[in-house]
Order: structure tokens, then sequence, then C-alpha cells
């Protein structure tokens, strides 16, 4: 572990190759799981109304989710999370002709239709977040199924995790903290080589 300003976070996230691979992944992020993404409370306005926006292009067995449980619900420790499809596919998913899931809102941002690309966790994926006591934890949340493709591209493009999440964090924490991020990442890098 390792610590930048007042986050703590796992070694392997300074460590690790990776570089997101959509086209072997086909999206698994968005579509693999027992959950919905992980999102702030200030999202949730957000993320009704790019529903309202994008529910005409989005499946119709998601509205119908959404219609049902909401947009954004509350597991059983009071995390809110986005409504998925039977507890699988995120209902925002757009799938495309060639199978690949992608963000309908995070689409509509590139297009210039929607002012926000999509919840801080999905920007962040795989790492993920969490607060004990006040102080926040960052982990490399390594899911064989969803990450190995992101990992075997990241090797081969010679890209680290903390390089391709530049954006998502400075979105997080600033750049300032992200540079001094950079400079830790570098050290452990160096120390594993020593």
């Amino acid at each position: 572990m390792f610590k930048v300003h007042d986050v703590i976070l796992s070694d392997d996230i300074a460590t690790t190759w990776f570089a997101c691979d959509i086209t072997r992944c086909k999206g698994a992020c968005c579509v693999v799981g027992d959950a919905g993404a992980p999102v702030d409370k200030s999202e949730i306005a957000v993320l009704e109304k790019a529903f309202k926006q994008l529910s005409d292009r989005l499946h119709p067995d998601a509205v119908e989710a959404a219609e049902a449980q909401g947009v954004v619900r509350q597991d059983r420790d009071g995390i809110h999370e986005i409504t998925c499809v039977d507890d699988k596919a995120c209902i925002f998913v757009e799938t495309d002709d060639n199978g690949v899931a992608t963000c309908a809102i995070q689409n509509a941002y590139y297009r210039g239709e929607f002012s926000w690309e999509k919840p801080l966790s999905c920007h962040l994926f795989p790492i993920r977040l969490k607060k004990v006591a006040g102080t926040e934890f960052a982990n490399f949340d390594y899911l064989p199924d969803i990450c190995s493709a992101g990992c075997d591209n990241g090797r081969k493009e010679g890209t680290y995790l903390s390089d391709f999440l530049e954006r998502a964090l400075k979105r997080r924490y600033g750049t300032d903290w992200y540079n001094d991020f950079l400079t830790a990442c570098q050290q452990i890098r160096s120390d594993e080589l020593s």
C-alpha cells in the first residue's frame, strides 16, 4: 500500500499493465456481475436526467427495470447503485452490431448531447474506492473475466493502469494529486526492479 495525500492505494495500481480492450472483453464491466455500479448520492439526479433523455436508445428491458425499481437503488448496506437488468447488464448499456456493450451516457457525452461523461465509479473501473473511518482506499478490483483482456492489452501497449486512468483520477482528485500519484507509482515500480 502507498499513500498520496489522504488516499491509500494498493501497490498493484502502480504496477499493473492495463489498457481497456473493448473489442476483446465486449464491455464486460457493464454487463457482468451481481450488482450495479456504485454511485454517489450527488450523481443520482444526473443519472435520472440521463435516463429521461436517453431512454429511447435503451433496451426495453432496461427501461422496464428502471421504471419498476428506479434508475438507482440502494443495496442492503445502503450503497446506491445503478439498476441492472436481471442483476446483470446496467440499464444504460447500448450494444452495437458486434455485441460490444458501451455506456449510453458516455456515447451521448462524446456526441455532445449530454454534459456529463458517466458515473465516477465507472470512469475509475477497475479501481474501486472505499471509505473507512474517513480515509479513502483505492484498490485494483481484478476480475479475470473482465480485466484479463485489459491487462494483456496494457502489457502489449506498455500502458500502466495508473496512466490509463489519468482522466478519471484527475476528475476525482485533481491534477496536483495525480502528478504526485505518478511520482509515487514510478518510485514503486523502481523499487520493484531493485
